[in-house]
């Protein structure tokens, strides 16, 4: 399995889509930086007024929500809307399906025939992969602000590795999302569209709304995406409600997958 491991980590490393996906990361947080900039100036909400838009006090709230952030609220605001879990689904999905295109798992299969070990390096491959991204997105979110004028209050180092751990679990286990929808398709298109679909956020909402409107209880709270948007420093209930979520749904998507792989053929 560690052999597996190594050969795709070096895989990982050589692939042009790795760094073109933290190449992304870096320029979405760059735009949300540039949209939080636009919304907190006074010069750009003087302007809007002087040109006839409509300007309430919600817009000098928001002004005054993002003035008084603190570093993690700002890069909680930079991240949580479910573009680390695109980008590592959406990276997962192109580096397994090269496996299947490529022939790569023919020649490994082969050569392990115990299959649990290529989906184990898999496993561990979408670790490195989703804390990569997500440990850079998290430091652009914290050195771009001053470059766009914005001066988020000081937090601690502590706060900051916690919350990188606590959004980074639920990140880990959408990307075993995404290799699972390659194993079922031996594609990349079924991956890339469920990364987007469900890093979006739509199956949770749809599902939310459905059970709000039908009194049920709102099991949604354990779905990836609503487990990114809990992760701010969590206290005890919600740090048990991320782990019981990503606990569940990364043994399900590993079940699956090496399911999938044993019964059929490579």
């Amino acid at each position: 399995m560690f052999n597996i491991f190594r050969m795709d980590s070096r895989r990982l490393l050589k692939s042009r889509t790795f760094y073109i996906m933290l190449a992304v990361a870096v320029a979405l947080v760059l735009f949300m930086c540039f949209m939080l900039s636009i919304m907190s100036s006074p010069e750009v909400l003087k302007a809007m007024e002087e040109s006839g838009a409509e300007v309430d006090g919600a817009d000098y709230q928001m002004r005054t929500y993002i003035d008084g952030m603190s570093q993690l609220t700002f890069v909680h605001e930079c991240l949580a809307n479910g573009c680390l879990l695109i980008l590592a689904g959406m990276g997962m999905t192109f580096f397994a399906g090269g496996d299947f295109a490529g022939g790569y798992i023919k020649n490994i299969c082969f050569a392990r025939p115990g299959r649990w070990e290529y989906i184990a390096s898999k496993v561990l491959i979408g670790g490195v992969y989703s804390g990569i991204v997500t440990v850079v997105s998290v430091l652009f979110a914290l050195v771009l602000p001053p470059f766009f004028g914005l001066h988020p209050a000081a937090s601690t180092i502590g706060d900051m590795a916690a919350y990188t751990f606590w959004i980074w679990l639920p990140t880990w286990a959408f990307s075993l999302m995404a290799f699972t929808m390659v194993t079922v398709t031996r594609s990349a298109s079924l991956g890339v569209f469920m990364s987007l679909f469900c890093g979006a956020g739509f199956p949770a909402l749809i599902l939310g709304t459905l059970t709000e409107t039908l009194g049920l209880p709102r099991i949604d709270k354990y779905f990836i995406s609503s487990l990114v948007s809990v992760s701010c420093a969590p206290g005890m209930v919600q740090a048990w409600t991320i782990l019981a979520g990503v606990a569940v749904w990364s043994v399900l998507y590993i079940a699956v997958s090496l399911l999938l792989t044993k019964k059929r053929d490579i």
